[in-house]
């Protein structure tokens, strides 16, 4: 895996006339992972979204170096294939495929032939996962990545991430939900109205 980085430097977030963040610096080597952690609307979504450069900063500048991937609550995957031919597709977009040790621990083997569109939210969020290991991406970008998991598909997430960090893998994870992260490093975003 090619190094990587990820860095901010005093970035800001508007939405509307409400700043939702500011003065916001963080840096992140090969091997490190950040939990971003705060209240609803303090911008954790909007943070990971800028990082992915999707969203401007309203202040601030991000450095990158690396490939990227980011997992939210879209799924990008074709809601009326099965999941095995939906992930097929990202696998011949990508050039790499998802091992089957990986759809094993995210418990997805018995769902290959399961039309997306009947999967339940933590099978769902599952599936991104294995669309994310797919991409061979170097920074992964997750936004609320255990919303609808179980004890033990939680576990099985933060093995993956654990896994990806090791590798010289970095990961943004955005969630209220605490996750074990290796060498983690946590940034809470309070409330901020300007």
């Amino acid at each position: 895996m090619e190094p990587c980085r990820l860095a901010a430097t005093e970035l800001a977030c508007r939405r509307g006339d409400r700043v939702l963040f500011s003065g916001l610096s963080l840096a992140l080597e090969a091997g490190e992972a950040l939990q971003v952690t705060g209240p609803n609307g303090t911008g954790k979504s909007s943070l990971i979204r800028i990082l992915a450069g999707l969203m401007r900063p309203f202040a601030g500048d991000v450095e990158r170096a690396g490939s990227m991937a980011l997992i939210d609550e879209r799924l990008a995957l074709d809601e009326h294939l099965p999941l095995g031919s939906a992930l097929d597709f990202w696998q011949k977009l990508d050039g790499c495929g998802v091992p089957d040790a990986a759809l094993a621990t995210l418990q997805l083997q018995g769902l290959l032939e399961v039309p997306v569109r009947f999967l339940s939210t933590g099978q769902r969020k599952r599936a991104g996962l294995a669309r994310l290991l797919n991409s061979g991406r170097q920074v992964w970008l997750l936004d609320e990545p255990l919303n609808g998991l179980d004890d033990q598909a939680r576990g099985a997430v933060e093995a993956l991430l654990a896994l990806h960090c090791g590798g010289g893998g970095i990961a943004v994870v955005a969630s209220h939900q605490p996750i074990a992260l290796p060498g983690q490093k946590t940034l809470h975003l309070p409330n901020f109205t300007a």
